[in-house]
């Protein structure tokens, strides 16, 4: 039987089911929404790193609204997750000296420096892991008032990052005015290029 409602609530139902549906990039799924430390967070964008011709991870950053900017981010209120997964078998080491130079081209020498025992700790966590094989995953979570914690292959490593400054500086590798990849850069602002 036929009734006026029944286009509204397809229309309902059909726009219930993409709000909830993930995000596929590169055969990874991200959600639309994560919870980190009680705080609901959406997806703002996704998207590939690439190597020359190569893919090596797909990332989604979540934040609590929409930002266009590294500066929005930032100054947005609550937590804010960068997660990861790889693409192809890496070097642990290796990335976390890629970080390492990807924070330092988006700093002046003077700020970099001070980071330097954060970098040392973030590059030994990295070292520790030895090889991150392709789907091995690990999330950057800022959470307010405690700090940056690094979970690799859903495990928290250690105690959090507490400076400000870090977070800031590790979100440049893939936001700031140097970015590791551009299209990255604007597939997580959800910018079109």
């Amino acid at each position: 039987m036929w009734s006026p409602l029944r286009p509204f609530l397809f229309a309902l139902l059909f726009g219930i089911g993409q709000q909830v549906s993930a995000l596929e990039v590169g055969g990874v799924n991200f959600a639309p929404q994560v919870e980190v430390n009680g705080s609901k967070l959406e997806l703002n964008g996704a998207g590939l790193r690439y190597k020359a011709v190569f893919k090596v991870y797909a990332a989604g950053l979540y934040v609590g609204r929409k930002a266009s900017s590294l500066e929005d981010i930032l100054k947005a209120p609550g937590p804010k997750r960068m997660s990861i997964t790889m693409l192809r078998d890496i070097d642990a080491g290796e990335l976390g000296k890629l970080f390492s130079r990807g924070m330092e081209d988006n700093m002046d020498r003077a700020a970099f420096v001070q980071l330097i025992p954060g970098i040392m700790r973030m590059s030994q966590i990295f070292s520790d892991h030895k090889k991150l094989m392709a789907g091995d995953s690990f999330t950057l979570d800022w959470i307010p008032g405690q700090g940056l914690y690094i979970a690799v292959k859903g495990k928290v490593q250690g105690a959090p990052f507490k400076e400000p400054e870090f977070f800031a500086a590790l979100m440049g590798i893939w936001l700031g005015r140097v970015p590791a990849d551009w299209q990255l850069k604007n597939a997580l602002l959800d910018l079109k290029s």
